[in-house]
């Protein structure tokens, strides 16, 4: 009995991790769905998503189904509105937990062609502008090594956004972007 309560204490310590809580109307107002766990599609449960909150935990929240279309990476706090995520309009659709582990480094190389080919830059810190600290218009190629990493469309952490983690990315749709335009990236941590 003992052995199983610490299992079920254990469960529940995991289990409160993570949470986030979208709504259909701004500022946290109207029909909600919680969620504490990767969800491959609750579009059912919400018409639209017009403000959310994480409770705990870092997340990245794609605008349809099965983590496709626009995707958001989401740390702690609240977002009454859709703009406050950076968001294209007021549809999500599925969400995934961003799983930290403790010691974890950050590296990665980006290349200036696909399939990792031509100049690669290894990097292991945030980066505002891909244009002025490495002199890349574009990148076409990536390899993450180790942590969790956003690339960002436009300068200055702004515009679309792309989660990358640890893997080898040889063409921008890998990340599921349509063009090569990363233009900064940061680190996300805990």
């Amino acid at each position: 009995m003992a052995n199983y309560l610490g299992k079920m204490i254990m469960l529940t310590d995991m289990r409160l991790s993570f949470q986030i809580v979208f709504y259909e109307d701004k500022n946290f107002q109207g029909r909600r769905y919680e969620c504490e766990c990767d969800s491959l599609d609750f579009h059912s449960y919400l018409s639209r998503c017009n403000s959310l909150r994480v409770e705990s935990g870092a997340w990245v929240v794609y605008e349809r189904p099965n983590y496709m279309g626009s995707q958001y990476v989401l740390t702690r706090g609240d977002y009454p509105e859709y703009q406050r995520w950076m968001g294209l309009n007021d549809r999500l659709s599925s969400c995934k937990m961003i799983q930290f582990s403790s010691g974890s480094q950050y590296k990665m190389q980006l290349y200036e062609k696909a399939d990792f080919r031509g100049q690669a830059y290894e990097t292991i810190e945030d980066c505002p502008s891909v244009q002025d600290k490495l002199r890349l218009r574009e990148v076409y190629s990536c390899k993450v090594f180790d942590g969790w990493w956003v690339f960002y469309e436009l300068p200055n952490y702004r515009g679309r956004q792309y989660f990358m983690e640890k893997g080898e990315y040889s063409k921008p749709s890998d990340w599921g972007a349509v063009s090569p335009a990363v233009q900064s990236f940061r680190r996300i941590t805990e």
